[in-house]
């Protein structure tokens, strides 16, 4: 199962329509040049001036900008759809996928958080940036959080076996910090490296929630699905009773008494998250309960006696019975857009 977890967005920014038609090109031009020329086009649809480094007389974007730059232009251009065709650019300008039917200025909005879930820091426009989490993967929907941009630099384009190595080094020492990041930022990413690596159920079962799942992203894995379920519980009034419920689905005395002891463990360590005022807050407690062995005991001793059919039909089943505190949305196919085949890259 791919299962996307998402909080729910307290309001939505108003939709843009697009006008999905291609500047009229030869057959004979390449991919990356009617990219390029759609592109432009976009631009200048919505009124905003491509980066200068794209306008120079051989630059299909710039092309397309100045075909286009005759149209009528739409309302001004909200920063998520600035957002959208920066991140475009991006893509293009380095030969990256960008999946275009998804992934749109809501979805982008969507992603947006206050604070880096990697180094927690307060993010801004300065040190902001939209990070593929596979980096064999492209620009998609599922496939993108927010963080700064020294987490985002200090990841590159390592993997989730890469990343625990990483925070590997840091614990045994004597360098504590690696590429500006200490043991436990890194251990933040090779858990959200972990959301979307397809792994095995005993190892997926074993990996502490030192992070929650960003906005959006997609968890191959059915039991960090409902590893992250059951850990946002805590986050929001009623979860005991949410919780009680939620343990009554299981099938046997054995899975309702693990599951028991396990809240048991996670729950006195976050109770004080109840007093906190501010999300971000909330959510570092509920993450920093995780490095307390005794509750990733107890979540292995549990998890591990389920199968990842009934993960995920316990976290299908807590959705039905409005348990989640978090929008739950199944994808049969959650890597369409993508491009594995080509490492990430256009073809």
């Amino acid at each position: 199962m791919q299962a996307v977890l998402n909080a729910q967005a307290n309001a939505r920014p108003a939709l843009v329509q697009f006008d999905l038609g291609l500047i009229d090109a030869p057959a004979s031009v390449s991919a990356h040049e009617r990219t390029g020329l759609a592109l432009g086009r976009d631009y200048a649809l919505h009124g905003v001036t491509p980066p200068i480094g794209h306008l120079y007389p051989q630059s299909p974007l710039q092309r397309g900008w100045l075909a286009s730059r005759g149209r009528p232009v739409r309302a001004p251009a909200s920063p998520q759809v600035e957002q959208w065709l920066s991140l475009r650019t991006h893509a293009w300008a380095r030969g990256r996928s960008f999946e275009d039917i998804q992934l749109t200025p809501h979805h982008l909005a969507q992603l947006d958080t206050s604070h880096c879930p990697i180094s927690r820091e307060l993010l801004d426009d300065t040190n902001r940036s939209i990070d593929r989490v596979r980096d064999d993967a492209g620009y998609a929907a599922g496939n993108l959080a927010v963080m700064s941009r020294r987490a985002n630099q200090a990841k590159g384009s390592r993997d989730h076996a890469a990343l625990n190595g990483m925070a590997g080094s840091c614990a045994s020492g004597p360098i504590t910090r690696i590429g500006g990041l200490a043991e436990a930022e890194w251990r933040r990413l090779a858990v959200l490296a972990s959301f979307v690596t397809p792994l095995s159920h005993e190892d997926a079962a074993q990996i502490p929630l030192h992070v929650l799942p960003p906005n959006r992203l997609r968890l191959f894995n059915p039991i960090q699905a409902l590893q992250a379920l059951v850990t946002r519980q805590l986050a929001t009034p009623g979860w005991s009773a949410r919780l009680s419920r939620l343990e009554a689905l299981l099938p046997t005395d054995q899975l309702r008494t693990d599951f028991n002891r396990f809240v048991l463990a996670l729950a006195p360590r976050v109770l004080a998250a109840n007093e906190l005022q501010e999300p971000h807050h909330i959510r570092w407690a509920l993450e920093d309960a995780w490095a307390l062995p005794l509750v990733q005991k107890r979540w292995t001793r549990f998890a591990l006696q389920l199968t990842p059919a009934q993960a995920e039909n316990l976290v299908e089943r807590a959705a039905a019975k409005k348990l989640s505190p978090v929008h739950v949305q199944r994808h049969d196919d959650a890597t369409d857009g993508w491009a594995l085949n080509t490492g990430g890259y256009a073809a």
